[in-house]
């Protein structure tokens, strides 16, 4: 059983929050959903204590203790500055290829339909090679993607977008050049060209200052929120629940 100030947590709210905390196994959604709760548990009590209320509104009651307790530091220009000279990769334009295939279905679990689809990519590839322009006239006629609709083109493809053997030959590839051979992937077999690459590039810094000076702020308010809770867990009793990043009384 978990109480916050002799508060009780019931199993049945927790199991209610769980919900919202997605989680690679039921433990860890119960840890995530018993911590939320024991930190609002903690915030509420205080905005109470303190006299923020909001007609019941308790989200907003916390709101105007949080705006009230944390001073967050201003992300100047020269602190933007910094973390932008620091961090250049991450603010970057992103990679990205434009392609177009021919998509011919088969289930890698059919070894007859597999074949089937591999004959048929082969004989398309090989004409292609022959009069690469055709490309569209063969994907309306022969893809198994939507994209037959615009002739296989793809349009804008990112990295991480697509499967990881798809994404190796886009790599492979410089702008017009068809692939050797059929792409094989989960989904059949690809008769590939690649029409376009555009590499990452560096942003100047007054293309990026407003997305960075966000990004900081929310940084700051994580860091004073988490340690402000900590301050309140401090002065808290809590029992049956060990809240991370607390310094006060935690009694398991």
């Amino acid at each position: 059983m978990i109480r916050v100030d002799d508060i009780e947590i019931p199993e049945r709210a927790i199991a209610a929050e769980m919900q919202h905390h997605p989680a690679a196994t039921q433990a860890q959604a119960w840890q995530q959903a018993a911590e939320a709760l024991v930190v609002r548990q903690l915030l509420t009590a205080e905005a109470a204590r303190r006299g923020f209320t909001e007609a019941d509104d308790e989200e907003a009651a916390v709101g105007r203790l949080l705006d009230a307790e944390l001073t967050l530091p201003e992300a100047d220009e020269a602190t933007c500055r910094r973390w932008y000279e620091a961090n250049r990769a991450r603010v970057r334009s992103p990679e990205h290829w434009q392609a177009a295939h021919i998509l011919i279905a088969a289930d890698p679990e059919e070894p007859e339909a597999r074949r089937a689809a591999e004959a048929t990519a082969s004989t398309l590839l090989a004409e292609l090679q022959a009069d690469p322009s055709r490309l569209p006239a063969l994907a309306r006629a022969h893809s198994a993607c939507p994209s037959r609709g615009q002739g296989g083109d793809l349009g804008l493809i990112e990295p991480g977008s697509t499967v990881p053997g798809f994404e190796a030959a886009l790599r492979s590839l410089q702008p017009q050049q068809l692939h050797p051979t059929p792409v094989a992937t989960r989904f059949g077999l690809h008769v590939l060209q690649l029409l376009r690459h555009e590499p990452g590039r560096d942003l100047p810094f007054e293309a990026v200052r407003e997305r960075i000076a966000t990004w900081l702020r929310e940084a700051s308010w994580r860091r004073a929120v988490h340690q402000y809770i900590a301050v309140l867990a401090g002065r808290a009793r809590i029992e049956g629940f060990t809240l991370a990043g607390a310094d006060g009384t935690l009694v398991q």
